[in-house]
């Protein structure tokens, strides 16, 4: 067995709100991290006195008493683990665990036991149900009765609100009151903050921030009471997580941030932040309420009873002392501006500063966000929606959330992404310029990197490539140009200068100004070559089905397990949640899976090979049916129209030029070959014939009577 043993999805109680965490067992200690709220709890192994095993609503679960009075309980185990806790305690803590069954009668008459800082409700010595004294924020009595009211938390989607326990009388021969005295053994370890006695000091007008206004901040022993001109706070020293001392960039301010868990209340409004604004010249004497004797023995030389300096340097000593965690301070990172630790921004429209802190991001102040690398997916560097000269930066959670930290200066790029990388945290648009993040801007926008340009660049050029087979298949028709060469002399196989000059040396006025213009005709652009169509490729039923993934293995092993641990999880939420667990299984388990996944690709491996030399895989190609596009079709409806209309126009123009029907337009010139030369002739000479109508000879009128004898040309009777 090794020295430590971990086990993630582990569940502990805060409030009525399950929050999972890791849970970690070695020679030293037993430590367990909150995935939520990154608050750690550190157990001592010389401390631990009591160890229970018991089936819980989560699985199973332990439970812990020290020796100085604290109860831990950790659910979410499976009971293939008992074997291997109980081993590591025995050999390491010295430390039986017991199993211990609860009570699942449903009675309502038992006893209660007060042992710690727990109240339990006992039936036949089994335990039905245990309160936490900490979660009681006041107790009542009554003549027989016993009311306990409890705290709330926001993330509890079901909150127990009270809990009245009947006392029935005792003996009349005993003086003391049985309901009095469990009130009293309730309010002596319940959360109940009762303002007895003087304050350590008191902070005279103190500007907050959050929530907004100036406070008389009174610090007790055990919590902290600001005192407005309207509203009234009291704040228990356990509810703090986190001291933040934060400078501002102008290097003559700072902050005081005090985290919160739970939040302070408002109404509906939640504070889960305190934020106090100093200015660094404001200097102060301060004296405690205290002899140096209790100081020094209290507080182990952290405070003297007189003290002077700074304001916020006061605050934070004290707090530090009282609260007893760490202050947390900015790290290395330096911004644009000479001496500044921090960057401008703006959150949900409001104008803030963004920190960069050694373990994780806090922005302060409207509303204020604080964002553990831990807990961080990835980020992202975005293109400002208003300029270019500023950036967005997107922090994406491993719970889905989005936090969107928008108009920062373009100066600071550079900084913050050596910043980000250095962290080792994953950024997804990573294809730039390396010049981009050493600050070498230029008024050109062209200089500067852009991720989102770049992003969309990358889009476009999927997109073209998917639109490419289509191309081939569109056309578009060209807009007829008369100053430009047509196609038009190809099409009809004649001169079309000549046909033109023809026209317009006509000595004829009166027959030019009866002449209708002629049509325009119409332009065939050369048909491209189509490009053979892909043929779809048939699948084959028959052929083996490829392998599946280590992961997708496990997933299906373990669909079952995670429906009935979690009642009413949709499909959606099961791979989120499969997602979460895969990424949390031990190295051991993961080796196991893909040991199956090798075998299945093996097996996979065979059957294929098996699968072709059978002749498998040959499909046949779908055969190719010949069609005839719109175009095409519509040309050849356009072309019998044109010829029939060419019939009936050039009968009206027969009898306008008075029977002199060897004349042709443009339009009516043959566009077969078979034409003979002698009708050429004949044109030309009913051409001269026109400019000298009053000499018209024998010849002729010969020529005119054989014209209207003879019959159409080939092209006009193609219809």
């Amino acid at each position: 067995m090794g020295d430590t043993l971990e086990f993630n999805e582990i569940y502990h109680e805060s409030k009525g709100s399950w929050n999972d965490g890791r849970l970690r067992f070695s020679k030293q200690n037993v430590v367990y991290k909150s995935s939520k709220t990154g608050k750690v709890d550190n157990i001592p192994a010389a401390e631990l006195s009591v160890a229970t095993w018991r089936r819980v609503c989560l699985g199973h679960g332990i439970k812990l008493a020290t020796s100085n009075g604290h109860v831990y309980k950790y659910d979410g185990f499976r009971d293939t683990d008992y074997e291997r806790i109980s081993e590591f305690f025995k050999a390491n803590y010295k430390v039986e665990l017991t199993e211990k069954d609860m009570c699942v009668k449903g009675w309502n008459w038992g006893t209660a036991k007060f042992s710690g800082p727990l109240l339990s409700f006992d039936v036949n010595d089994s335990s039905v149900f245990e309160i936490p004294l900490a979660s009681v924020s006041q107790c009542a009595t009554g003549k027989n009765e016993v009311t306990l009211e409890f705290h709330q938390n926001d993330d509890a989607e079901v909150s127990l609100m009270e809990v009245r326990f009947y006392v029935p009388p005792g003996p009349a021969d005993e003086g003391t009151d049985p309901v009095e005295a469990f009130a009293q053994n309730v309010r002596s370890k319940a959360d109940v903050i009762q303002a007895t006695g003087d304050a350590v000091c008191v902070f005279k007008e103190l500007q907050c921030l959050t929530p907004r206004g100036r406070y008389d901040i009174l610090i007790y022993p055990a919590f902290l009471h600001l005192h407005g001109k309207t509203f009234d706070y009291k704040i228990p020293y356990t509810t703090v997580l986190r001291l933040f001392l934060l400078p501002s960039k102008d290097q003559r301010q700072m902050f005081f941030v005090i985290s919160l868990d739970p939040p302070i209340k408002q109404g509906q409004t939640r504070y889960h932040f305190l934020i106090l604004h100093f200015s660094k010249e404001e200097e102060l004497k301060l004296t405690l309420n205290m002899s140096e004797e209790e100081v020094e023995k209290r507080y182990e030389g952290k405070l003297s009873k007189n003290m002077s300096g700074s304001l916020y340097e006061m605050v934070s000593r004290v707090m530090k002392a009282l609260v007893n965690r760490k202050i947390t301070v900015p790290g290395n990172f330096q911004g644009n501006t000479p001496g500044a630790q921090c960057i401008t921004c703006s959150y949900k429209a409001q104008s803030g500063l963004l920190y960069p802190l050694e373990r994780g991001f806090i922005y302060v102040h409207k509303p204020p966000v604080h964002l553990r690398f831990e807990e961080i997916s990835s980020v992202n560097f975005a293109r400002g929606t208003t300029t270019t000269r500023s950036f967005d930066f997107e922090v994406e959670t491993k719970q889905g959330n989005q936090f969107t930290f928008s108009s920062i200066e373009r100066e600071e790029y550079g900084k913050l992404f050596d910043f980000v990388n250095a962290k080792k945290l994953h950024i997804k648009n990573r294809g730039f310029k390396e010049k981009a993040k050493n600050n070498e801007y230029s008024d050109s926008d062209d200089d500067q990197h852009d991720a989102y340009l770049e992003r969309m660049k990358a889009e476009g050029k999927i997109r073209e490539e998917g639109d490419g087979s289509n191309d081939s298949d569109e056309e578009t028709d060209e807009s007829f140009n008369p100053g430009e060469e047509s196609d038009v002399a190809e099409e009809y196989d004649s001169n079309a200068s000549e046909s033109d000059s023809g026209s317009a040396g006509d000595g004829s006025d009166d027959e030019g100004k009866k002449k209708k213009p002629a049509k325009k005709a119409k332009v065939v652009k050369e048909k491209k070559e189509r490009k053979p169509r892909r043929e779809k490729k048939q699948k084959d039923t028959n052929a083996p089905k490829r392998p599946m993934s280590s992961y997708m293995l496990w997933l299906n092993a373990s669909r079952e397990r995670i429906k009935s641990e979690n009642p009413g999880i949709s499909i959606t939420e099961i791979s989120k949640k499969a997602g979460e667990m895969w990424k949390q299984i031990g190295k051991e388990d993961k080796e196991e899976w893909d040991g199956k996944a090798e075998e299945a690709k093996k097996t996979y491996e065979k059957a294929m090979k098996e699968y072709r030399e059978s002749g498998g895989g040959s499909s046949t190609p779908a055969k190719k049916v010949p069609f005839l596009s719109i175009r095409e079709s519509k040309k050849k409806a356009g072309g019998k129209k044109e010829d029939k209309k060419r019939k009936s126009g050039g009968g009206e123009k027969e009898k306008e030029q008075g029977g002199n029907d060897s004349f042709k337009s443009r339009e009516f010139i043959s566009s077969e070959e078979s034409s003979s030369d002698g009708e050429r002739k004949k044109a030309k000479k009913a051409k001269k014939a026109k400019g000298k109508p009053q000499s018209r000879g024998k010849e002729s009128e010969e020529e005119e009577e054989e014209a209207m004898t003879t019959p159409p040309s080939s092209a006009e009777d193609s219809d």
